[in-house]
């Protein structure tokens, strides 16, 4: 099992992909903490993860909201000894012109998924710093490499969490604590009933047609999104920091063999694009 052994706190664990990647890692021999708002929700959740642990392996669950420092640190005290962190909470937040939508709804949406990830990840830092060792793993989304119009919120709150793990790399760096972002795809959860529940107008029509083509396909397997984790939460990726990975798109199972190459390039990274990159002259 890849993950034998490892303790994880997984945030927003109690259902869609939260709730597969962390069935993914009692699978493959982690034991795990879960978190999440609602308790009811969070309590199911654990019962049903539970039944997929072995003998000694321990599934937890403790209500906690991210964006609330002492929520979190509680969280993170209760936790103990950590080696993998997944930041996976988070909302799509308000849908409708930016100029219109309700500001604190906006707000709020920036609170759980750019704090929501901060908060966590700060806990954690000077255990794995002591440790020598540790795996973030943050879920990003389309917001951080496309424009959304009319979810202005999440898009500003993906493409931030994006630069702030390629930051977060950088400074961990030396103490060997990978941290990595995953685009899952796109995904039948309850983000796309919030897009379908709304109209047209509010969204657009052409995210709207989009999101009913991906009802009607089915959407990315949730298991995509869950493997990249266990991947990255393994020894199998030690080394590899600093990327934004997707799960649909890009061969991560064989990252590892292009270590060096990675380390040394700004594949799987956000960055400007200048005229030269596209073959023009503008000087």
């Amino acid at each position: 099992m890849k993950l034998n052994g490892l303790n994880a706190l997984i945030t927003g664990g109690s259902q869609g992909l939260g709730k597969a990647i962390a069935a993914q890692f009692v699978r493959e021999g982690a034991n795990i903490t879960i978190c999440a708002r609602d308790v009811t929700t969070l309590a199911q959740a654990r019962n049903d993860l539970a039944k997929l642990a072995g003998p000694g392996q321990s599934v937890r669950a403790h209500a906690c909201d991210v964006s609330n420092e002492q929520q979190v640190n509680a969280l993170v005290a209760a936790c103990g000894t950590v080696h993998v962190l997944v930041n996976n909470a988070g909302i799509y937040g308000p849908m409708g012109p930016t100029e219109s939508v309700s500001w604190q709804e906006w707000t709020r949406a920036l609170e759980i998924n750019l704090y929501g990830v901060l908060l966590p990840t700060r806990a954690l830092i000077p255990q794995f710093k002591k440790a020598g060792r540790g795996k973030i793993i943050i879920l990003s989304g389309g917001g951080a490499t496309n424009p959304l119009p009319n979810i202005s919120s999440y898009a500003a709150s993906k493409a931030a969490v994006v630069r702030l793990m390629e930051t977060l790399a950088e400074e961990l760096k030396p103490f060997h604590v990978d941290v990595n972002a995953i685009a899952p795809g796109a995904l039948n959860t309850r983000f796309l009933d919030q897009v379908l529940g709304s109209s047209k107008e509010t969204v657009g029509e052409t995210f709207y047609a989009k999101a009913l083509k991906q009802r009607e396909s089915g959407g990315v397997p949730l298991e995509k999104g869950a493997q990249l984790c266990v991947y990255l939460a393994s020894t199998q990726s030690d080394g590899i920091t600093g990327k934004l990975i997707s799960a649909q798109w890009d061969p991560w199972e064989t990252l590892h063999e292009h270590k060096a190459e990675l380390a040394e390039s700004d594949i799987y990274a956000l960055r400007r694009i200048v005229p030269g990159d596209r073959g023009k002259q503008w000087n």
